[in-house]
């Protein structure tokens, strides 16, 4: 059964550069938003993974069913 969420779900590290821009424009424009840390959840990769289909982080999967993986700054604008 797919995962499914009421907020957006982030999958992230924090040595990921990547997850620390997508973090901080969540951050910046009020979106709350689920985290978990691939480092310190032991199943956090699998499931993110599982979502994605590849090993890139951040993973964010919205409420509608879709995810986004290493998206840019205007991507993740467009998708809130």
């Amino acid at each position: 059964m797919p995962e499914t969420t009421t907020r957006p779900l982030m999958f992230g590290a924090d040595w990921c550069g990547d997850c620390r821009r997508s973090k901080a424009l969540l951050d910046a424009s009020g979106v709350e938003y689920d985290y978990v840390d691939v480092e310190a959840e032991r199943e956090g990769a699998d499931r993110a993974f599982a979502i994605s289909g590849r090993t890139n982080i951040p993973v964010i999967l919205f409420s509608d069913g879709t995810h986004l993986v290493e998206p840019s700054d205007a991507e993740l604008s467009a998708k809130l």
